[in-house]
């Protein structure tokens, strides 16, 4: 049988078990059940690299992760992204299994090095292609897509010359901007611009543990800056083409004092990790706190007059990926944590609390602490989560993949979510992390995050039981009592 016959038999076994599942009604607020605003986006999201594979199929370039994925002893057990899912050749499958979801979206990355190989200059139209067939698929099955123009899969060509730490690769990233908006922008209402500019700097440029796998602090800030440029610059420019919905997603993390007195050493934190990027894109500043950090490790001659007003354009949506908290304890004469340059004197603190198997504490709170808190710091641009989810050690028996840890951890993030709109929270919608397993960057594919398991030495795809029972609450707009 071939893949895209194996895949379609999946995809109608998804349906056939929707079929008769839930024939308990919908959610009833009177009786206590939660029910979501009329209009709620119910999705799940992907990224390039971590799923497409063909690296290359189609005039696609190198990127740093196929650089950094093929350095020994980069990415645990050599794994690489060459073959991934294979979504690149069973995109079609996968979207007949988000339909049989019920998903109304699909937030997914397209891949920089398959548009403009180099970097810069021409434009390949085969990877444009792509992903006009891509969106073509997707809306003939009713689902909104919604593109991220960068996760972290940046050309080799302009590392080469500099990569985030050179100014020029912001405008580079404006151009490749406008090329993919011009094949689809008639059809995309919604573009997100940048996918977690602190992960790309600080785990990329300043710990090394992704690619590039640079280890200079000074190159991490300047990094941060040129980031949040291309942001702006692509921004800008998307929305003189005529883009309807701008979007910038961040990952963000509430700052919880693990010990009394400890409130300077989570403000400084706060600032590192969240503020960063919040002020310079939503109020035109960086933190004065941050500055002086910034200046301290390189100085600040990267910050050019203009920058800044250049940074702040107006958004209709902040993405928000959310795991867990950070929680931190005022430690006098604790070195810094390298991935946050800046934070001596803080120890980062592990909680007795339980944890996925990335080891990050499942705290639901701390998501309805964070989407009140940017509402209310905030209050101008739209929320929408853009990654939640977790990963377990999750096995297949057969056709069943039995995860009632992440049907507990979904259960109980929507329910912070449904508390926080409840409490006056502006959020547009939800996108599980992740809609397949798939290569989770430096652990390889030792992680699974996805709702559908994949066999990756046969590429068939599996709805775990949590991805049945997300079907159920996408059917519903919401969750019944008591589950």
């Amino acid at each position: 049988m071939t893949s895209r016959g194996r895949a379609e038999d999946d995809g109608g076994d998804l349906v056939a078990a929707g079929s008769s599942r839930d024939t308990r009604g919908e959610p009833d607020a009177a009786r206590g059940d939660l029910v979501f605003p009329d209009g709620f986006i119910w999705g799940a999201a992907t990224a390039a690299y971590q799923i497409e594979g063909a690296v290359a199929e189609d005039g696609r370039g190198a990127s740093i992760w196929d650089v950094f994925s093929h350095t020994p002893g980069k990415v645990a057990s050599g794994h690489t992204g060459d073959i991934a899912c294979d979504h690149y050749h069973r995109y079609a499958d996968d979207v007949r299994l988000m339909a049989g979801l019920g998903l109304t979206a699909y937030r997914f990355s397209v891949a920089w090095p398959r548009i403009v190989p180099d970097g810069s200059g021409p434009v390949n139209p085969a990877g444009l292609d792509f992903y006009d067939r891509l969106v073509d698929e997707l809306l003939g099955h009713g689902i909104t897509p919604y593109p991220t123009l960068y996760h972290w899969d940046l050309p080799q060509t302009l590392e080469d010359r500099g990569g985030w730490a050179a100014r020029d690769t912001a405008y580079r990233f404006a151009e490749y901007a406008l090329a993919v908006h011009r094949r689809l922008g008639d059809r995309v209402r919604c573009w997100i611009t940048l996918n977690e500019p602190w992960v790309a700097a600080f785990l990329g440029y300043a710990t090394g543990e992704h690619a590039p796998g640079r280890r200079d602090v000074p190159a991490a800030f300047r990094a941060v800056h040129h980031l949040l440029l291309g942001h702006g610059l692509a921004a800008s420019a998307l929305r003189s083409a005529g883009a309807a919905q701008l979007a910038l997603t961040l990952s963000l993390s509430p700052v919880i004092e693990a010990r009394p007195g400890s409130g300077e050493a989570a403000a400084r934190v706060d600032a590192l990790a969240n503020r960063q990027f919040l002020d310079p894109a939503l109020r035109g500043r960086y933190p004065e706190e941050v500055l002086k950090i910034m200046a301290g490790h390189g100085g600040l001659g990267h910050i050019r007059d203009g920058d800044l007003e250049t940074i702040h354009q107006p958004l209709d949506l902040l993405g928000v990926n959310y795991y867990s908290p950070t929680y931190v304890s005022a430690a006098e004469g604790e070195p810094a944590n390298p991935a946050f340059p800046g934070s001596e004197g803080i120890r980062f603190e592990r909680p007795d609390r339980p944890v996925t198997a990335m080891g990050w504490p499942i705290d639901a709170d701390g998501l309805r602490t964070l989407l009140l808190r940017l509402s209310r710091d905030y209050p101008e641009v739209g929320l929408i989560i853009t990654e939640n989810g977790a990963a377990f050690d999750d096995r297949a028996d057969g056709d069943r993949v039995h995860d009632p840890e992440r049907i507990a951890y979904l259960d109980g993030h929507l329910r912070a979510v449904h508390d926080a709109i409840m409490a006056g929270a502006d959020l547009r919608g939800y996108f599980v992390w992740s809609l397949l397993d798939n290569f989770e960057w430096a652990y390889g594919y030792h992680k699974r995050f996805g709702i559908v398991y994949v066999d990756y030495t046969t590429m068939r795809r599996i709805p775990k039981e949590s991805a049945l029972w997300y079907r159920d609450v996408v059917r519903r707009n919401g969750l019944r009592n008591g589950e």
